[in-house]
């Protein structure tokens, strides 16, 4: 067989991709990037300056399935041709077809998450490859879509869980951990090229190790367990010696999270958990089929604080789930007052297909689910403010994500406390002292002022 190339010519294809949904298929695009740019083509920031565009789905709930099914659509009357990956990629119709290739049966090619070849051969498929990949010069730490200081590293794939509300299992399989070494030397060449702050992502980083039952890896030549622990530890020593952040989301609260808190009081990684709780109510966990031990995530979380003082907490629930008494709501109003969590989002509850909670008796209105979710928010609102307010005053280390004239006309940034795009940020004053100038992608030290909703102000020091 021939090698598909190019004539020899000056012009260099160019790629469009598009990635929606979480952080997981973030890193699934830059992947694709990265090997498309080995290979010798661009990227477009337009539909319009693309030879073909790539769009990496979401498909986990109805509102994130339309905005794919919308971009597609939107991507081929403007350009024509379309890649699909991602998620929604791997979902069928009523009628047991694709979906994708149902509703929009012009499209190039479909795929389903962590598709990277696949997607790779569509490519050259329909854009042939402009020259010759090991002649290609692309950055050590390759091709990333998030801002220069800051980046996110996927630790596993897949998930273990059966959760009744969720169909990610069916789309992305089972629990896959990356080799512990490989994982580390991505880590060491993203702060290598100047990244601040290092985002642990995976459907159940908690969970990491568990498919390779912990066993033993190399890096450095030093053996590193496959082991959640483990492996925090040398990413934070590694960022200690860059001096960056490490992050970590999507965790599970299993005991053995317990191990990581003295890591957190040290400094040797954010005082910072994204865990997602869902409920409160023992009754409405095991309907969800949540693992770990639910009536004791209070009694592990006060623990947590009693180790680490500085610790914040964010989470994720859904209001509203099949069967949900006000009782069961109750009790989650209370433990949200009772936890006083820092950072909070919730959803009203939404079937989607193929999950197993749509079999489940006792479904309640859209009205009923909605205005709990109102009633949720208003309560975690109401606590997360309270938290915020004890800043008033503190010197902390603030993140920049934006600098304006150099802190002249103020900037943007975030604290320990606050994730990319999630969760609050850090509104810097002007400033006119050239000693207090400021770059993107810098720390500062900044004193808290101010209170703004979800947002703090405070002024470079």
């Amino acid at each position: 067989m021939t090698q598909n190339t190019a004539p020899q010519t000056d012009y260099v294809p160019r790629i469009g991709m598009v990635s929606l949904g979480c952080p997981k298929a973030l890193t699934d695009s830059e992947l694709i990037l990265t090997q498309l740019s080995a290979e010798g083509y661009q990227t477009s920031k337009t539909f319009e300056g693309a030879d073909v565009v790539i769009v990496n789905t979401c498909g986990f709930i109805d509102e994130a399935v339309q905005e794919s099914i919308d971009t597609i659509g939107e991507a081929l009357a403007v350009n024509g041709k379309v890649i699909v990956t991602g998620c929604l990629g791997a979902r069928q119709s009523e009628g047991g077809a694709n979906l994708i290739r149902e509703l929009h049966p012009a499209v190039l090619a479909v795929t389903g998450p962590h598709a990277t070849q696949e997607v790779l051969d569509a490519v050259h498929q329909h854009v042939p490859k402009p020259h010759d990949p090991f002649l290609d010069l692309v950055p050590n730490q390759g091709v990333k879509l998030t801002p220069k200081h800051y980046a996110y590293l996927k630790i596993s794939e897949g998930c273990n869980h059966h959760c009744t509300f969720c169909i990610i299992p069916s789309m992305r399989g089972r629990l896959v951990s990356r080799p512990v070494g490989d994982v580390l030397g991505e880590a060491k060449r993203l702060f290598q090229a100047g990244v601040k702050e290092l985002l642990v992502i995976s459907q159940d980083t908690s969970a990491y190790g568990v498919d390779v039952q912990y066993r033993t890896g190399f890096w450095d030549g030093k053996p590193v367990k496959t082991k959640m622990l483990d492996l925090v530890r040398q990413l934070g020593l590694l960022a200690r010696e860059h001096g960056a952040w490490v992050r970590l989301h999507y965790v599970y609260p299993y005991p053995h999270v317990d191990e990581v808190l003295p890591l957190m009081d040290e400094g040797l990684v954010l005082p910072y958990l994204d865990v997602p709780f869902q409920h409160s109510h023992p009754a409405v966990l095991q309907r969800m089929k949540r693992p770990a031990s639910g009536e004791k995530n209070l009694e592990r979380l006060l623990a947590w604080r009693r180790e680490c003082p500085d610790l914040v907490v964010r989470s994720t629930f859904i209001a509203g789930f099949p069967g949900e008494t006000q009782d069961e709501f109750d009790h989650l109003l209370a433990f949200v007052r009772e936890a006083e969590l820092d950072r909070v989002g919730c959803f009203a509850y939404s079937p989607v297909k193929g999950a197993a909670a749509n079999e489940l008796h006792g479904a309640l209105p859209d009205e009923v689910r909605e205005q709990r979710r109102a009633a949720f928010m208003a309560v975690a609102e109401s606590v997360s403010s309270a938290r915020l307010q004890k800043r008033l005053g503190a010197r902390m280390q603030v993140l920049v994500d934006a600098s304006h004239a150099l802190g002249k006309k103020g900037g943007v940034g975030r604290t320990y406390a606050d994730a990319p795009e999630i969760d609050g940020l850090v509104h810097l004053q002007a400033t006119t002292k050239l000693s207090k100038s400021y770059k993107t992608g810098e720390f500062v030290t900044a004193r808290v002022v101010g209170v703004q909703g979800h947002d703090l102000v405070a002024e470079v020091i």
